[in-house]
């Protein structure tokens, strides 16, 4: 089996859209999260908070032609992956259209603007706004297509729509293309736009937090004071390679992934199961060939939500102790469905690079239901981590856990 190493990574966040600035952010220990005025306007709505990515001026060369296949969740995932491939020194490389590169790519869905026009004309009995490119904006392959049509890759394409796993599945699935020989490059991640509809399915779960005079104070995940989460967006893009490849090239390296599990619950659409969460874990664990004494820090998925953080939090435990160090990013975010898994990798090999670890914020009083953790709070950690596990779960039951070396 080949070995498989990080050699670029590209965000668009709430805390920055360049890596630098996102990470200079999360060292400031404070959130994102804001009133959102198009969220006042619609009734019935609990909660007026998010957090979603910070405006970002595109080059030139991203031309009228070039962006009418896209919607902005699209535009955001080509964005940070051209930052990635970038960062990784591959622009113009023979090896991204040589068929040894391939995508792998995901979101919740496509743009809501392409399903607006597409399904409108079930309202209006007119075909209306809908053109071929309206399907392109909305279909569920949308960003992964997109980066493709880009790069001009002819390699291997996995898209993943799993929702709150669709940026940790595609760099698990794309780990394993790697891996296997299949392919040697990948561009691997999720993107997510901001859109109300999102901000709604949760709102009529009751899991959204509604501290909207506080929203400094919100998310506040395995706090027994939350109330919810806060729906964010952008996008994480890594570049996975295998190492003799890397290596051959002089490729900076930011760390290996040497573990990945996913399973689902197959129990229930929406309600977590700890027990598979923690077979998932196991999975990532056996896959790796460490024991769990040997992973020194978990990102985990820590929504703010009760049932999630409960769950998590048990299964967490029942693997690795209680003495395992643990936060949540999401409390400086928000939770940004489907590029979560990807910005939380990034953000987890900044941390294991740095040896500071960034706390969860607003966690003062640990849920005595939730699993006993060395919960980070209050500042930053500093340590060093040979290992670091990043952990989502998605509707569906959908579970995802991956583990990234230090190098």
């Amino acid at each position: 089996m080949k070995r498989v190493v990080v050699t670029g990574m590209g965000l668009i966040s709430s805390l920055g859209t360049d890596l630098e600035t996102a990470r200079n952010r999360l060292h400031t220990c404070k959130n994102t999260v804001k009133v959102m005025p198009e969220l006042l306007e619609i009734r019935g709505l609990n909660t007026h908070l998010a957090a979603p990515a910070m405006d970002f001026t595109l080059p030139e060369h991203y031309t009228r032609k070039v962006l009418r296949t896209m919607g902005t969740v699209s535009v955001m995932a080509v964005y940070s992956a051209e930052n990635a491939v970038s960062d990784a020194g591959l622009i113009g490389s023979a090896i991204l259209t040589s068929g040894r590169t391939g995508v792998a790519y995901g979101s919740s869905f496509g743009s809501a603007e392409g399903v607006a026009d597409f399904f409108a004309v079930h309202r209006t009995k007119e075909v209306g706004a809908i053109t071929s490119f309206s399907y392109l904006k909305l279909m569920p392959q949308t960003t992964a297509v997109n980066i493709s049509l880009y790069f001009k890759t002819v390699g291997r394409i996995i898209p993943s729509g799993t929702a709150c796993t669709s940026g940790s599945l595609a760099i698990g699935y794309a780990y394993e293309a790697i891996k296997q020989g299949i392919q040697d490059v990948m561009i691997a991640g999720g993107a997510e736009e901001f859109d109300i509809t999102q901000v709604a399915v949760f709102d009529t779960l009751y899991a959204t937090s509604t501290k909207n005079d506080t929203p400094e104070l919100s998310p506040a995940p395995f706090d027994v004071a939350r109330d919810g989460l806060v729906i964010g967006s952008g996008a994480g893009t890594l570049i996975l390679e295998e190492y003799e490849h890397a290596k051959n090239r002089g490729a900076k390296i930011y760390a290996e992934i040497v573990g990945f599990g996913s399973n689902t619950d197959g129990m229930h659409a929406t309600q977590p199961n700890k027990d598979t969460m923690a077979q998932c874990m196991k999975l990532a664990l056996q896959s790796s060939d460490l024991s769990p004494d040997d992973v020194g820090y978990i990102n985990m998925h820590g929504t703010g939500t009760t049932h999630g953080d409960i769950a998590e939090s048990l299964a967490t435990e029942s693997v690795f102790g209680a003495t395992i160090p643990a936060s949540s990013t999401k409390s400086y975010v928000g939770h940004t469905l489907g590029a979560c898994g990807a910005l939380e990798s990034i953000w987890s090999i900044q941390m294991m690079r740095d040896g500071w670890f960034a706390p969860t914020l607003n966690l003062r009083a640990p849920d005595a239901t939730c699993g006993k953790l060395d919960y980070i709070m209050g500042t930053g950690r500093e340590f060093n981590a040979e290992y670091v596990m990043n952990n989502n779960f998605a509707f569906g039951g959908i579970n995802t856990s991956l583990i990234f070396k230090k190098v």
